[in-house]
């Protein structure tokens, strides 16, 4: 066995890519990403709903009659399952019947991990952004796996400048 490791503060600091970095916050992503919810009165019919997923080419509304407060969202998976299980007629019916009422929220302080693990445990695909009681943004997955990947692409850009300074 070797020496044993200094007891103390040895002087020595790790380089960047090997210390650990502080998670990007839901309040970060929203900078790049925008702050623009799409929302939709539950009154209103799936079918129009629909046309407005499409438009924006996005996978889920929020719920909201006043654009602040949420009272559900629509995922092109809720309308998927109400198709199945209710037929065609659903889209004539007002988008407060297909919603999920139980919405998962977070707050723009929260890191992205904690989000994607929230996401991943209650198989959920979008999660509303609520600051003091009030609809800020949205966040998909795909914006947590974007900024990911952009965590990655960070680290291994450290590690290549380590390693060609080394």
């Amino acid at each position: 066995m070797g020496a044993p490791l200094p007891s103390g503060d040895s002087g020595c600091t790790l380089p960047a890519p090997f210390r650990e970095e502080v998670a990007v916050q839901i309040s970060q992503l929203l900078r790049h990403k925008g702050r623009e919810v799409a929302t939709i009165d539950g009154a209103e019919t799936v079918r129009t709903a629909l046309g407005v997923l499409a438009d924006k080419g996005i996978g889920a509304l929020v719920v909201s009659s006043d654009g602040r407060r949420i009272d559900g969202i629509m995922s092109e998976r809720d309308v998927a399952r109400g198709l199945h299980e209710r037929g065609a007629g659903l889209l004539a019916e007002p988008v407060s019947s297909v919603m999920t009422a139980q919405v998962h929220t977070c707050e723009p302080h929260m890191s992205v991990h904690d989000l994607a693990r929230t996401m991943t445990d209650h198989r959920v695909r979008h999660v509303p952004v609520v600051e003091d009681d009030a609809l800020v943004g949205i966040v998909s997955i795909g914006d947590v796996v974007k900024a990911r990947l952009d965590e990655l692409e960070e680290e291994r850009k450290h590690m290549v400048e380590y390693i060609q300074t080394a």
